[in-house]
């Protein structure tokens, strides 16, 4: 019988600790790349100061939420939401986010308990605008991408996204009807810190933000016998 060497003896003994040791790697890192995108997103996106006092919730839970506007918007999927931190903890409300892109994230405010939406909000973030090569002085042959084309693709795929959710709360509008009202809503609140537009049972809500970015909100209002008399 062959007598194993200590050479492959100590290979076979360190193989499932270095297997182990990877896995822990492996584990931490994603740990902490979640971690970090969880700050980031509690950083950057708004936390609705305009919300209104005992605010009423959507009849409606943000997976049902999710699930049915993904299947409406195949083309302007929004992924899953996770958890954003609250300062105040006995707060009655909960937060949660969904990164779409650099520029662009889906937020909601959730009451405690129940989880039905009070809030449903889409935050467009402006592309910080690069230098043209050659006006730094750096003449070359490639032709330097303006800024601004950049701006306009991106903040008209927000003003999509925003029309999305416009037209799953009011679903007898057309895209391009919620568009052009989407568009219309963010001029009449370009600069300000919040300007709210009540529409039958929803107020629409524009935060901007300038440079942190511009927030488009719907949530729903109490009616009062009086705006439902005719």
């Amino acid at each position: 019988m062959k007598k194993m060497s200590c050479y492959t003896s100590n290979k076979v003994f360190l193989l499932p600790i270095l297997l182990l040791w990877a896995t822990a790697t492996t584990i931490s890192f994603s740990a902490h790349a979640a971690a970090d995108e969880k700050h980031s997103l509690s950083d950057e996106l708004p936390a609705a100061p305009y919300l209104l006092p005992n605010a009423p919730t959507f009849d409606l839970t943000l997976v049902e939420f999710r699930s049915k506007y993904n299947i409406e918007n195949p083309t302007l999927i929004i992924n899953e939401y996770r958890a954003i931190s609250v300062k105040n903890e006995e707060t009655a409300i909960t937060r949660a986010a969904s990164k779409i892109n650099d520029d662009l994230y889906s937020s909601v405010v959730l009451e405690k308990g129940t989880g039905k939406i009070k809030s449903l909000q889409m935050t467009y973030i402006p592309p910080v605008p690069v230098k043209d090569e050659k006006e730094s002085g750096k003449a070359e042959d490639k032709k330097a991408v303006k800024p601004d084309d950049k701006d306009k693709a991106s903040r008209a795929l927000a003003v999509n996204y925003m029309a999305a959710i416009m037209r799953h709360f009011s679903p007898t509008l057309s895209f391009d009807q919620c568009t052009a009202k989407v568009s219309s809503l963010l001029n009449k609140g370009k600069g300000q810190l919040y300007f709210a537009q009540n529409d039958g049972a929803l107020r629409y809500v524009v935060s901007d933000s300038a440079e942190k970015g511009i927030t488009f909100a719907v949530e729903p209002i109490k009616l009062s016998l009086s705006d439902n008399a005719t």
